[in-house]
């Protein structure tokens, strides 16, 4: 588990940035905090990290977007999961035919998302002035990464700095 504090909502989306230049194809994030705890704005700077067509949103009217690459790397599927009613709801979305060629990010996803990827990683966003996010990796593909022991450090992972 990694934690990460985030004094600011530029540092949250710095988090952002660096994260998404580890991510890559089949990468299931899933995003956990109350309302105004930065999840949108963490997710604004993953897409900026896999360099994807913006802006990126909040998709909770929509429930989900998806932004393709400009550099040729993954898509970002960006879903909101507050609205939905459960997994039922969530598998009518089809998310799983996205999920193996797409970097698959959900809020509110906690308890809902999971099952899309057995390999995955949790972020919970968490306090009022100064915020922390709280980093637990599950699946075998996690170990392997580098680049997610750097994120707490603020190294930029392998891609060097942005």
């Amino acid at each position: 588990m990694t934690t990460v504090e985030l004094p600011d909502t530029e540092a949250t989306r710095a988090l952002g940035v660096r994260l998404g230049r580890v991510l890559r194809a089949g990468d299931l994030v899933v995003l956990t905090g109350g309302l105004g705890a930065g999840k949108t704005t963490l997710t604004q700077g993953l897409g900026e990290g896999l360099g994807v067509r913006g802006p990126v949103t909040s998709p909770t009217f929509v429930i989900a977007r998806v932004h393709p690459s400009l550099t040729g790397g993954p898509a970002l599927v960006h879903v909101d999961a507050y609205r939905l009613g459960g997994v039922v709801e969530l598998d009518d979305l089809d998310l799983d035919a996205d999920v193996d060629a797409s970097v698959t990010v959900v809020e509110w996803g906690h308890g809902v998302a999971e099952r899309l990827a057995a390999e995955h990683l949790e972020v919970m966003l968490t306090g009022d002035q100064t915020r922390v996010a709280t980093i637990a990796a599950v699946g075998e593909r996690w170990l392997r990464e580098p680049g997610l022991t750097a994120l707490a450090s603020g190294s930029h992972g392998r891609d060097g700095p942005g």
